[in-house]
């Protein structure tokens, strides 16, 4: 069963971006480089991923990267973690949100909705979420003397999602089997270590958090805040 072509995964491969590589070492530029040899073997390892449910090993273990928020950085506040997993895993996480779990979105089920949401989705913005409010609150305006906006900040809210009431919820959406399964392997046995001045920490199993920097990372905040009404 082909869930993804040949054509889509070498176009991919075709607009990869200069990034930083995962602990696999494996840079962008040489994918991209190489992606009419390599465009045949990925579309069918990609394929047998998402078909038998299995995400490699080598896939869920990401590198923490310290960026400084100052010029000179004192402390631990003063650095902004990147977390980097390996440019295949970013690529197959693409395929899998954008061909399987996107179209899910569009009917969801009556206890989820994802039509007040504006992050990781298509023709979704920053600025689309200010009209909406804007327009929100010029309506109320013409029948209230005054508007109240009560804005709330979740404080390292990648950080706390638990991983199994976000796949129950994923559970609820219109999405095959092996998707499911599929996502559920790739939240299992997930690990990070720490690099920062050429040394690099131990790897330490996450057991919590989404990545938000990855594409599944993104697409599963939305899902963890679609029953907040």
């Amino acid at each position: 069963m082909e869930l993804t072509s040949e054509w889509r995964i070498f176009h991919l491969l075709d607009k990869l971006r200069s990034t930083a590589a995962g602990l696999d070492q494996m840079p962008a530029c040489f994918l991209r480089l190489e992606a009419p040899v390599f465009y045949k073997p990925l579309t069918r390892l990609f394929n047998l991923s998402i078909t038998t449910s299995t995400v490699p090993v080598q896939w869920k273990v990401a590198r923490i990267r310290l960026i400084p928020k100052v010029s000179l950085p004192s402390c631990n506040a003063n650095f902004r973690p990147i977390s980097v997993t390996p440019v295949l895993a970013r690529l197959i996480e693409k395929v899998v949100v954008h061909e399987l779990i996107y179209p899910a979105l569009l009917s969801p089920p009556p206890d989820l909705t994802f039509a007040d949401q504006f992050a990781f989705q298509p023709s979704e913005s920053t600025t689309a979420a200010l009209v909406y409010l804007l327009r929100t609150i010029s309506q109320l305006l013409t029948v209230n003397p005054y508007v109240i906006v009560i804005a709330l900040d979740f404080s390292i809210a990648f950080d706390t999602v638990r991983h199994s009431s976000l796949l129950k919820k994923f559970a609820k959406l219109d999405l095959p089997d092996n998707v499911c399964n599929w996502l559920v392997d790739y939240f299992e046995d997930h690990s990070h270590c720490t690099s920062y001045q050429g040394e690099t920490s131990k790897l330490l199993h996450i057991s919590a958090s989404i990545i938000q920097c990855s594409s599944v990372g993104q697409l599963p905040y939305i899902v963890t805040a679609s029953d907040l009404q």
